[in-house]
């Protein structure tokens, strides 16, 4: 069996450490590593043998941080603190004890380093990192709801100080080898294959085996300007986080404290803070969300078994528009070569213009150099000629949301293309199964709803139509992991999930405003409540236009069966009556002064008055949250949706769903079934039936049953 940490001696007495995880494509953290590097130490420590060490790894990479599957174990559940403060500081103990040994022990930092295996490099004496263009060094605990629990709330102050410190800590961003050297954070940067031995050099040279910290006379760096660093850095992250998100707040408590006594005490300063982030809901929400079900979403989860793995080397787009053109750029910065096609040249050329814009975008900031910048767009062919399409594996629809166009442009597109090829509409509210009758080839006809901006965005929602393929459905999930972006699967409905439930934010914000709310207290309280954008401004982004004609083709489509918006009577008024359309138009439920902030009409409350009554905020907030996450509920009974993690993802990803939560579906588990159904009782009472419990929230209620259930250990 493969040791997970080798360790071999010299003649010259250093321990060369290599960390190599068997079975792991990048080294983490789990129980048996902790428990291994801990046996490590205690070897480093008392063999009279070594005079000294170097921890690497025999991966591409440093250290990724912790096994997420083990931490999440812990999340959330209900153990006394002592209990999970002894857990979860056994490395924090581990990493004390190597700095405190007596001997120099020298971090060799051959690639990313993470989380864990960053904390590992702090308590080394030294640290040579190789250079690198694509390694990554950072402290991402907050983007998982906790903080560094190892010792990286209290060695980095002390490394670099608590204001540099903090901008790392509270954002979790990523630098660059580069960037942690000039920080002081890395000792040295050699070529990769000098690392080790620049290790052992600085051994022989120096061998300092005491911490800055640990020597009589240390004071920390920037001393005299902490306080007011951390009062600027909690303004900063009440104002970006507010009370939905512990992690920032904790993060500066135990650096405020932990930095004001002796090293050991911060440490375990640090421990209670962890583990008191790691009892609540919020780090197990995001966790498991944003990383461990999102990566198993990028794995291609829902990709039917059994089909052999395809790429595309040729796409097709139909619609040079905002979305055509970013679904271009996504795809040849992936290396795909592209068809970009509208009904004339200067159309098809603008749309080439987007990603012109995208890469000296790029190249100014250095994440592409000219070169590669140029290919990008070499890749992207502009073209009025449905011939161009010939040879295209796969063909993506962007134009208007009108069926005869839709239709047209299919046709033609079919005309040219191989029986083999797939064809896929980016509509965001047109059913798929519908669409595909007027295709050539429903089975291979399939939904891929990118998000705009598309190089931001990271969904794709693909929709699976009556007739849709596994076979399609594999080859799209392919192509949407070969441009590196997350896909979540659903059942053809109208407006699909995303666009769907969305929906039903833009509508409770409009009925707020009907129902007499005051429209900054709307607009505030969902964004309090986590949602990025406010209802009313998220509907000019929009338009309110566009808002209108779903609702009418709706209206179309179902005839009798149409059941209106409860807030229909507001977008009526403000596209028919009042010529208020959205942004795109200069004027929405806001006003766009030139050269000025955006800022709420004056008139709304003469059209919509205010009630005598203002509710309280958090009234205003379950309004939009629970109603969002009910939608999402009818979704999976339904079958539009038919796992809760995708939800969950899609809800985050897709338009911006608080990450807090967790996701739509997190939110009722969070919540509790029983009080979430109870509560939506008592707004269903109070405005109206749209508010109303499924049955099967109802059953789950009854049953205690999760979406999610905890992860078992």
């Amino acid at each position: 069996m493969n040791e997970i940490i080798r360790v071999d001696i010299d003649a010259a007495g250093i321990a060369i450490v290599t960390i190599d995880v068997p079975g792991k494509s990048m080294n983490v953290l789990d129980p048996t590593c902790i428990a291994r590097m801990d046996e490590v130490v205690n070897t480093i420590a008392t063999d009279s043998r070594i005079r000294g060490a170097v921890i690497t790894s025999g991966k591409p990479d440093f250290v990724a941080g912790a096994d997420l599957m083990w931490m999440l174990r812990d999340m959330g559940q209900k153990r006394p603190a002592h209990e999970l403060v002894a857990t979860h500081s056994s490395l924090s103990r581990t990493l004390r004890r190597m700095e405190t040994c007596g001997k120099p022990v020298v971090a060799a930092i051959n690639g990313t380093a993470l989380g864990g295996g960053l904390e590992i490099c702090l308590a080394c004496h030294h640290r040579v990192a190789a250079r690198s263009a694509k390694a990554r060094l950072g402290l991402p605990e907050v983007t998982l709801g906790l903080l560094p629990g190892a010792g990286g709330t209290q060695r980095l102050p002390r490394m670099i100080g608590v204001q540099k410190s903090l901008e790392l800590l509270v954002k979790g961003g990523h630098l660059t080898v580069d960037e942690a050297h000039a920080l002081g954070i890395v000792d040295e940067v050699v070529e990769p294959d000098q690392l080790v031995a620049a290790a052992v050099a600085w051994i022989g040279k120096s061998g300092n085996a005491q911490q800055p910290w640990d020597q009589r006379g240390y004071r920390l760096p920037g001393a005299s300007g902490a306080p007011q660093a951390l009062m600027v850095a909690t303004a900063m992250a009440g104002r970006s986080a507010g009370d939905n998100y512990p992690a920032p707040q904790a993060i500066l408590s135990a650096v405020y404290e932990g930095t004001t006594v002796p090293m050991d005490a911060g440490l375990r300063i640090e421990s209670r803070y962890f583990a008191r982030l790691l009892a609540g809901p919020v780090a197990r929400n995001m966790t498991r969300t944003l990383f461990v079900n999102k990566q198993a979403a990028d794995k291609l989860v829902r990709r039917p078994a059994g089909i052999p793995a395809s790429s595309v080397s040729k796409l097709g787009i139909l619609g040079a528009g905002m979305m055509g053109a970013g679904i271009a750029y996504s795809s040849a910065l992936s290396g795909i070569s592209t068809v970009l096609l509208d009904r004339s040249a200067e159309d098809a050329e603008r749309g080439k213009a987007h990603s012109r814009d995208l890469v000296k975008r790029g190249v100014d900031k250095g994440r592409l150099s000219e070169a590669q910048g140029e290919a990008l767009l070499g890749r992207i062919k502009p073209t009025v000629d449905y011939a161009d399409l010939a040879g295209c594996d796969l063909v993506i629809e962007a134009v208007f949301e009108d069926r005869e166009i839709k239709r047209g442009v299919f046709a033609k597109s079919d005309a040219v293309t191989a029986a083999t090829s797939v064809l896929a509409s980016n509509t965001s509210t047109l059913p798929i199964s519908g669409l595909a009758q007027m295709a050539k080839r429903p089975a291979n006809f399939i939904g891929l709803h990118f998000f705009s901006p598309v190089d931001r965005m990271p969904l794709v929602e693909v929709i699976v139509g009556k007739e849709t393929t596994d076979a399609t459905l594999a080859r799209a999930l392919d192509y949407v992991r070969q441009i590196r972006k997350t896909p979540i699967v659903v059942r053809d409905s109208r407006g699909f999930y995303t666009s769907r439930v969305f929906a039903t934010y833009t509508n409770e914000g409009m009925a707020l405003l009907k129902d007499g709310v005051r429209p900054a207290l709307i607009e505030n309280a969902a964004v309090q409540a986590g949602m990025a954008v406010g209802p009313l401004a998220v509907s000019d982004e929009v338009t309110i236009e566009l808002i209108y004609k779903v609702d009418r083709q709706t209206r179309a489509d179902l005839g009798d069966q149409y059941r209106a918006p409860s807030a229909v009577e507001v977008i009526l008024a403000m596209v028919e009556k009042l010529d208020r359309k959205g942004r795109r138009f200069g004027k929405g439920f806001y006003d766009y002064p030139k050269g000025e902030r955006k800022r709420l009409w004056t008139g709304l409350a003469e059209v919509w008055p205010l009630a005598s009554e203002q509710p309280p905020i958090e009234e205003v907030k379950n309004r939009l949250l629970y109603i969002q996450a009910l939608e999402t509920a009818r979704c999976l009974e339904e079958g539009v949706i038919t796992a809760p993690a995708d939800a969950d993802i899609g809800s985050i990803l897709g338009w911006g769903f608080p990450s807090w939560t967790g996701g739509t579906l997190s939110l009722i588990d969070t919540v509790g079934p029983a009080a979430f159904v109870a509560e939506c009782e008592r707004l269903a009472k109070k405005y109206g039936p749209r508010f109303q419990p499924t049955e099967g929230l109802r059953r789950m209620a009854a049953a205690g049953e999760l979406f999610q259930p905890p992860a078992k250990g």
